[in-house]
């Protein structure tokens, strides 16, 4: 992973400790964070035990709503807001916590939002300069938790991220257990990113110096391309066979809206700016160096 030099003692606030945070905060950890992140249960022992000294968990819900006491985010730097939208006007994690992040020093407050916010370009290439066409639905509310950030007065920059893949929500146990789909849809093409990638590039921003931060950013790999690709060279990985081929225009009525929505649209988003702009080197250029990777975690091998 490539990245300047943290300094250590920062305090780091993950909203929304799942997938993408909780990695973020062990990486960060790594680097000689202190990192507290939020869920909306309590942790098991089990669970908490088998995390790192430096984390902590602190209660959020939005919607009921809990929130964490003031004390409980003295000394807190750098934020990362990784929670979807819930329905509400704005952002839940800055509608809630706006009155708690105004009165800390942060130097840094990252929003992941989605590559959908450009809406479908039918397969061309969109960079940060281009003006968001969401469609209606979960893209557009993450546009308008977007605009409310912006509008917060906070540090924020605002990372695009189009599909996630990694060790665990990659297609090996899809193709392992036959639940795998394999549907061609022409000129179908969509971009993507490694979940190491997505802390590697964030930890590159936050050790930027303010000025050179881009408030809004791509990051994703090299290589749109169909799913249909992806799940061919995973199977070439495992030795198995592929599902037969299905047609999208054929079992569109018989997926589910969330489904259709994600086959809707069409889009190559460009990591140019982060790559070539910012210098960051990504650890897995295409799903060929992520898979493999994935693999081999997934397996417990070195």
């Amino acid at each position: 992973m490539t990245q300047a030099a943290v300094k250590p003692a920062g305090r780091l606030l993950v909203v929304g400790g799942g997938y993408t945070g909780r990695r973020f905060a062990l990486a960060a950890a790594s680097l000689g964070f202190t990192a507290l992140l939020t869920s909306r249960q309590p942790k098991p022992p089990e669970e908490l035990a088998a995390l790192p000294a430096e984390f902590g968990w602190l209660p959020f819900d939005s919607q009921a709503p809990r929130l964490p006491e003031p004390g409980d985010l003295a000394g807190v730097s750098h934020v990362l807001v990784s929670a979807p939208p819930d329905g509400g006007p704005g952002d839940p994690s800055l509608r809630c916590l706006a009155p708690l992040l105004a009165d800390l020093p942060l130097a840094w407050v990252g929003y992941l939002s989605t590559t959908g916010v450009y809406g479908c370009t039918g397969g061309a290439w969109v960079d940060e300069t281009a003006p968001p066409r969401p469609r209606a639905g979960r893209s557009q509310a993450r546009l308008e938790a977007e605009e409310a950030w912006r509008a917060s007065g906070l540090p924020v920059q605002i990372l695009r991220l189009p599909a996630i893949y990694g060790p665990g929500r990659s297609p090996f146990a899809g193709l392992r257990s036959g639940r795998s789909r394999l549907i061609h849809k022409p000129g179908q093409v969509f971009s993507r990113v490694h979940v190491d990638d997505i802390v590697g590039a964030l930890l590159h921003c936050l050790t930027l110096p303010a000025e050179l931060r881009p408030p809004v950013l791509n990051v994703c790999d090299d290589y749109p391309c169909p799913s249909s690709e992806i799940l061919g060279y995973a199977s070439h990985l495992l030795n198995l066979k592929l599902p037969a081929v299905e047609r999208y225009d054929a079992i569109a009525a018989d997926l589910s809206p969330m489904a259709r929505s994600f086959w809707a649209e069409n889009r190559r988003a460009t990591n140019r700016l982060l790559c070539a702009g910012l210098g960051y080197r990504l650890r897995y250029p295409s799903y060929r160096e992520g898979l493999r990777a994935c693999l081999r975690e997934e397996e417990g091998l070195p």
